[in-house]
């Protein structure tokens, strides 16, 4: 299996930005695929931004396209969520998972990060 570590949470300013980071370990990372979800209090879980193992697609959530932007580096075993112009209602837990599918349902991916907060105050 893949351990998954996030990082880069924290409190923003709406406007403002963040780069969350998901470190993995072992030498197969590339052979998965990646995505990042978030969960507000009260909340399901939603599916956020997905990107295929070569890095080659990506997809977004239509509430955070143009803003959020997923990328990869497998040298470094490390997936990446820019978020930009953030707002109040993007705050929530965000975690990163892998899976063996480019997809948008949680259920259909394996692994799971613990998960990073990320508060945007107005």
């Amino acid at each position: 299996q893949v351990q998954l570590v996030e990082s880069g949470g924290g409190l923003v300013q709406a406007g403002g930005s963040l780069r969350l980071s998901c470190a993995a370990s072992g030498r197969t990372f590339s052979s998965y695929a990646m995505g990042w979800f978030r969960q507000a209090p009260g909340k399901e879980r939603e599916f956020v931004a997905a990107i295929t193992r070569s890095g080659g697609s990506t997809t977004y959530a239509d509430s955070v396209k143009g803003r959020f932007t997923i990328s990869r580096d497998n040298a470094k075993n490390t997936v990446y969520l820019q978020m930009n112009s953030l707002k109040p209602e993007d705050t929530a837990v965000y975690s990163c998972a892998a899976g063996s599918l480019f997809h948008t349902l949680a259920n259909l991916y394996a692994y799971w990060g613990q998960g990073t907060q990320v508060t945007v105050s107005s």
